[in-house]
């Protein structure tokens, strides 16, 4: 393990201004997202609509420091017969692949899932290597409920996600640690401060028992929000405030930065919250974004499947993008949204 070259792309995927798109949907959550856009999820389709992402180049060349790919899109090509991979480092960004395997039910614990995939991945991530993968994501999901999350579930979750931040080092490959406490719940910002505490305390101990460099990996954490059915939703302030208390009280200062995930928010609220974080002064890590339906959602319905629509699609995106680099140093303002509209 070559701990300088890690950290070295660790630090770039978290450039200021700069933030990491998440385009590795399963086949199973983009065929979700083609069907509100009346698109059929063919391979092909799945190809030429990343494919249009990772061309355009405004986008990708100033707002996009890396890429999370899924096992399909890593292997595919181009239209034109180019890797798709070649045109993320035709832009200057990293590529990165998702390497968990989804979730299962976790015995004994009724409704709570353990993300599985370490099977075999010591030989994956060789693979990914070859490919030109040079940084991966696993995501453990921890839910919010009656009697949940169970400590059980937060421990093993937590030793998974180290295992296989330990297997990727191993493999050259810098891992984003993604422990994921879901928004979908009736609870309020101060219970999800309260698990994200507990679940980021024993995060960093299994990463510490299992040798992982801490500083040759990324965060990617839930911010401290209410669940989406509470009926006291948090001001942005204090979404603000409370998770970079959540932030400096749990994460090492030694981790070289933290991009968000939305997390189930809507593109224009995961930019206000982001920029909001970044205004507060003397951050101890650059924190910026890694966002999957708040930096497509917008290109998805422009482009609608449809090859007459890239250009737009790609103007959507490249608006979400610049929009969420600004929030990433604190530039952000609402007027920036209405002047593009």
């Amino acid at each position: 393990m070559n701990i300088t070259d890690l950290n070295k792309i660790a630090v770039a995927m978290v450039t200021p201004g700069k933030g990491i798109l998440a385009a590795d949907e399963s086949t199973g959550t983009i065929k979700k997202r083609f069907d509100a856009i009346k698109v059929e999820s063919t391979e092909d389709n799945r190809r030429d609509y990343r494919e249009m992402l990772f061309r355009s180049q405004e986008a990708m060349s100033k707002y996009i420091s890396g890429v999370i790919l899924y096992d399909e899109t890593i292997w595919q090509n181009a239209k034109d017969g180019t890797p798709l991979i070649r045109l993320i480092e035709q832009a200057g960004t990293i590529p990165g692949i998702k390497v968990d395997e989804g979730t299962q039910a976790l015995p004994n614990c009724p409704g709570e899932l353990v993300t599985v995939g370490l099977d075999r991945l010591a030989e994956r991530l060789k693979k990914y290597y070859e490919r030109g993968a040079r940084f991966a994501k696993w995501r453990a999901v921890i839910d919010i409920g009656n009697g949940i999350p169970s400590k059980t579930a937060i421990r093993v979750n937590a030793h998974a996600l180290a295992r296989y931040a330990a297997l990727c080092q191993a493999a050259q490959i810098v891992p984003i640690v993604e422990p994921e406490v879901l928004m979908d719940g009736d609870h309020d910002i101060d219970r999800c401060y309260e698990v994200t505490s507990y679940v980021l305390n024993r995060t960093f101990q299994e990463l510490r028992v299992q040798r992982v460099a801490l500083e040759g990996m990324v965060l990617k954490p839930n911010m401290a929000i209410a669940g989406k059915k509470s009926a006291r939703q948090a001001s942005v302030q204090e979404v603000a405030e409370k998770t970079v208390r959540l932030l400096k009280t749990c994460v090492p200062a030694a981790v070289p930065g933290i991009a968000f995930l939305s997390g189930g928010q809507s593109d224009e609220e995961a930019t206000t919250h982001l920029n909001a974080i970044n205004a507060i002064p003397n951050l101890p890590w650059p924190v910026t974004f890694s966002y999957g339906r708040a930096l497509q959602a917008a290109p998805q319905k422009a482009w609608s499947g449809k090859s007459e629509n890239v250009a737009a699609g790609q103007r959507a995106f490249a608006h979400r993008a610049h929009m969420n680099g600004l929030a990433s140093t604190g530039k952000w303002a609402s007027d920036l949204e209405r002047k593009a509209a």
